[in-house]
């Protein structure tokens, strides 16, 4: 009976856990679409002064920024390669908005 009950006590807190990582996950996503509005302007911008979308010490400074504020426990390698991959996305993002004259704040569903 005491292994059911933990065994129960086990998935419930499972459970709690998921619930609150669900909850993270959607703050993380309206955080990146709010983030990606604001790199929608700067390509815009970058567009009309006719500058490279790639600019290397600008992320130099992101992950600057990035590392020194984190205080873990997620070390700082990680941190700066999730970034690696948002900066590129954000990048693909200006990209398509330049290149593509995609609408701003449109989806890959809504392209077509």
């Amino acid at each position: 009976m005491a292994d059911s009950n933990g065994h129960n006590e086990a998935l419930a807190a499972l459970a709690r856990c998921r619930e609150k990582i669900d909850l993270i996950d959607r703050r993380l996503v309206d955080l990146l679409n709010e983030r990606t509005v604001i790199v929608e302007e700067i390509g815009r911008v970058k567009k009309d002064a006719q500058l490279a979308i790639y600019e290397p010490k600008r992320e130099t400074k992101v992950f600057e920024n990035i590392t020194s504020h984190n205080a873990g426990p997620l070390g700082s390698d990680s941190v700066k390669r999730i970034f690696e991959r948002i900066i590129d996305e954000m990048r693909r993002v200006q990209k398509d908005r330049i290149t593509l004259g995609a609408m701003p704040g449109a989806t890959e569903a809504t392209k077509d």
